[in-house]
């Protein structure tokens, strides 16, 4: 390892003084040396793997491209492979290929070959890819169909024990098992939300992976009470209350971070469905920049939070990233000198150096009081959740005119239809148009796995079905489609891209708003003075390959 840390430093890759850090970090908490230095940014991926493989004369495997081998790769405990970020790939002779990130962590490979029984190799993966491949390949679906099944057989012999669910001390519980795996699985899948959900025959859980459902298990109907009395439990709600919708919050510890999740019930004539949304903490440290706005929807928008005062909007349906554009907005914004007051139902995620206040309605705590007293707080930003009603919408606008910058959100299907959505709330039309300042509509489009995704050449036919906005006269733009591989689990999308519509409230808009001006008449105003509309944003997308056409009209009516 000497030689290597010689050469990152003879190089210029690491700092001396960065690397006595590291190596610090790397004693405190027992990774591998080149781990840390990964881990920390200090190095980039490709530059450490360059030089690894000279160093090491180590063949490097791409585990993003290549398929592993389910059976080899189930050769060691989740656990081990987890904890030392290691994944046995292949065999030569009697050899194991173990595929590492860090060919100098000897900890891990002789935990390796302790528990094999044979001989190992180190193969050389990147870290982020090795990681992916951990989570595809060694799945807790076999387990958790084990254990319901088990749980099943035990309710209908009259032998689980229900009283001893949530009960700490029983920590090997089947119960608990089941839904620690399936908290844990749903999260290494990148799911946002779980659903757990009773029906006449069985329990169907189902994950939201990017922005579309997945069914992942069934389960015997008779685990339903048990698996829903643990999840209440660790929500803090009440297990005896199953007539009313309760809302709860919690914790666990995935690859040593901490994850929230907030957990809601519902009761159906089937029993209780519980939908737990899994809270994405990356969030709160986006950057505006990271939300693949467009160059001139990014120009507009930026103009309007940095203006001192003002309301800015965004809407769009549940689930289209409102609140990620808040939280960007936010952190573009928010200045030791100045003071910025959140007023949210529910607090998602904690932001460092920001008053969150959470809505209690119970304790007369509503979106309207508590806007008016944070007013006499002394704010400079105001982030308001949501405009529900005229009482809250009436003081959010008059908020804006006196000199405070007001964020939140209003569900609408475009920009255009929030100015006509406010007047339709009681709000005076001559107000509308002097507070409101920008309106942002947006949606979410599943974006096209890079590995994968293949250029298609569209037909006229084709391009005016799925109504291209240009002319018959523009050459035939080159498209993407979606193919499926091993790195997007077959599906040909990975992560997912926001599609934007981005309306500054002009003087011609602020007019047409004052005189009760239909959205139509709004939104042929707005594209006149060059706003880029849904349809096009996410055109424009298709068309640098980020999504798909199809994507674009799933999303888009």
């Amino acid at each position: 390892m000497s030689r290597l840390t010689d050469v990152l430093v003879g190089r210029g890759l690491v700092a001396p003084e960065t690397l006595a850090r590291a190596q610090a970090a790397h004693e405190r908490n027992g990774r591998g040396l080149v781990q840390t230095l990964l881990d920390d940014g200090t190095v980039s991926e490709q530059a450490m793997l360059a030089t690894l493989a000279e160093q090491a004369g180590m063949p490097f495997v791409d585990l993003d491209a290549e398929p592993v081998d389910p059976e080899t790769a189930n050769l060691l405990p989740d656990y081990v492979c987890r904890r030392h970020t290691i994944l046995p790939i292949g065999h030569d002779g009697d050899t194991v290929l173990i595929a590492t990130a860090d060919p100098g962590n000897v900890l891990a490979l002789d935990d390796a070959k302790a528990l094999l029984a044979v001989s190992v190799s180190p193969v050389l993966a990147t870290p982020t890819a090795l990681r992916n491949a951990i989570s595809r390949y060694l799945r807790s679906d076999t387990e958790i169909a084990g254990i319901a099944h088990s749980l099943g057989a035990a309710a209908a012999g009259d032998e689980l024990d229900l009283s001893r669910v949530g009960d700490s001390v029983a920590a090997d519980s089947p119960v608990v098992r089941y839904v620690d795996l399936l908290v844990r699985q749903a999260i290494s899948d990148r799911a946002s939300d779980i659903h757990i959900e009773p029906t006449e025959h069985d329990v169907r859980v189902r994950y939201r992976i990017d922005g579309v459902l997945h069914e992942t298990q069934r389960a015997p109907r008779q685990i339903s009470g048990g698996v829903i009395s643990r999840v209440k439990i660790l929500a803090d709600v009440d297990i005896a209350e199953k007539r009313k919708p309760q809302d709860g919050r919690m914790s666990v510890v995935h690859d040593g971070k901490k994850v929230d999740l907030r957990v809601a019930t519902l009761p159906t004539v089937w029993g209780e469905k519980v939908v737990m949304r899994i809270l994405d903490n990356s969030t709160t440290s986006l950057d505006v920049r990271d939300l693949a706005l467009l160059d001139e929807n990014f120009e507009k928008y930026h103009a309007a939070y940095s203006k001192p005062y003002g309301m800015i909007l965004v809407t769009g349906p549940t689930g289209s990233g409102k609140s990620t554009t808040l939280y960007a907005t936010i952190n573009a914004v928010s200045r030791p000198e100045i003071n910025v007051i959140t007023v949210e139902d529910p607090v998602e995620y904690r932001l460092p150096g920001i008053n969150q206040v959470q809505v209690n309605p119970k304790a007369g705590l509503t979106f309207a009081s508590a806007l008016r007293a944070i007013l006499r707080s002394d704010p400079d930003v105001v982030l308001l959740g949501e405009v529900r009603d005229h009482e809250t919408a009436q003081i959010a606008i008059e908020s804006a005119l006196t000199g405070h910058l007001v964020l939140s959100t209003l569900h609408t299907n475009d920009a255009p239809s929030a100015v006509t959505r406010l007047v339709e709330m009681g709000i005076e039309p001559y107000l509308v148009g002097s507070a409101l300042d920008c309106v942002v509509a947006q949606r979410l489009a599943r974006r096209l796995c890079e590995r994968c995704r293949a250029p298609h050449t569209p037909t006229r036919e084709e391009l005016r079905a799925a109504r291209y906005p240009g002319s018959d006269d523009d050459p035939i733009p080159e498209l993407y489609r979606p193919v499926g591989c091993v790195a997007c689990s077959g599906t040909g999308y990975r992560g997912r891209v926001a599609l934007h519509e981005v309306m500054p409230v002009t003087e011609e808009i602020e007019w047409l708003a004052a005189d009760r001006a239909s959205a139509g008449t709004i939104a042929r105003t707005a594209l006149s003075q060059g706003m880029v509309t849904l349809h096009v944003d996410g055109w424009r997308k298709a068309a640098s390959g980020v999504t798909s056409v199809e994507e674009i009209l799933r999303v888009i009516a």
